[in-house]
């Protein structure tokens, strides 16, 4: 379904948000590190539908490289999941937006390699000013929102390793893995008015480290 990156859109999306209950964390402080990223939403590199920001990471970082990934990051001290976001989203994408932005929150990811990742989703209205920071982001991309509402855009496959599906999101000719795919897929699910958790899902043996 196609979706017109305009008010209507941007209120829709609002209220799906709104309406998801996320996981609470009922386990107490964890010795997981906290993190964010968002989901930013966007106008289409065709114009008129909405997409949001996926970027692939640049290769001279040390964690991660070249991999497909939302904007964020860690949260520093002292800070809250919203504003790791966003500091991290102008810190890539040279992207400023202010809290009224934020849409909503979807269920924190705990990753295996030490991350609890808060996913933001924020509405961004202007778009021309993104400009990817080299030393992070190697190339940006709007995927729209028709694409992962796709039936065959996401699949699970099972693995030796571990008694959890692994989730891929097919994008062009490459395959994204959880946590990205993950989070993709439950405002996926989000926006069909569906609650659909995402914790038990698994990341391949080379995201573990």
């Amino acid at each position: 379904m196609m979706r017109a990156f305009d008010d209507a859109t941007r209120r829709n999306i609002a209220e799906a948000c709104a309406t998801f209950a996320r996981l609470l964390d009922e386990a107490g402080p964890s010795a997981l590190k906290r993190a964010a990223v968002v989901l930013a939403l966007t106008e289409s590199s065709e114009g008129g539908d909405t997409a949001f920001l996926l970027t692939k990471r640049a290769s001279s970082l040390r964690a991660h490289r070249g991999q497909w990934a939302l904007p964020g990051g860690r949260c520093d001290a002292g800070e809250t999941p919203v504003e790791a976001a966003l500091r991290e989203l102008e810190e890539e994408l040279a992207l400023k937006l202010g809290g009224d932005a934020v849409l909503g929150l979807l269920d924190d990811y705990p990753t295996r390699s030490g991350y609890l990742i808060t996913p933001v989703v924020v509405w961004a209205a202007d778009s021309a000013a993104i400009r990817p920071n080299p030393d992070e982001v190697a190339s940006v991309h709007r995927i729209g929102l028709a694409t992962i509402e796709r039936e065959e855009a996401f699949d699970f496959v099972a693995i030796p390793e571990s008694a959890r599906r692994v989730i891929r999101f097919h994008h062009q000719m490459s395959l994204i893995h959880a946590p990205t795919a993950a989070l993709i897929y439950q405002f996926r699910e989000v926006l069909a008015g569906r609650h659909t958790r995402v914790t038990d899902l698994e990341q391949p043996v080379f995201a573990w480290k």
